[in-house]
């Protein structure tokens, strides 16, 4: 098991970014959970299998359709044996 912290900047929020992320993270078996922040971006900490967390940060990049994801600040961190996906 690996673990990140993700700071998506961009047109992140009002685009269903929440949303998509949580469907991803469902998706790929990754336990976390993603929230908005007052400066405008989106934060997530993720955890899973190293391949299946890989895939998330490259999707995490692009987001859905709608959003522009400008930067992605990456911060690895100790896995925390989170169980599901939430969104704050």
């Amino acid at each position: 098991m690996e673990a990140v912290i993700l700071q998506v900047y961009g047109r992140v929020q009002g685009v269903g970014f929440r949303y998509y992320t949580h469907q991803k993270a469902l998706e790929l078996g990754i336990a976390g959970f993603v929230e908005n922040r007052p400066d405008g971006s989106v934060y997530i900490e993720a955890e899973g299998e190293a391949k299946a967390l890989g895939d998330f940060v490259v999707w995490c990049h692009r987001g859905p359709q709608w959003a522009r994801v400008s930067e992605v600040k990456m911060t690895p961190m100790p896995p925390l044996g989170i169980n599901g996906f939430s969104v704050r």
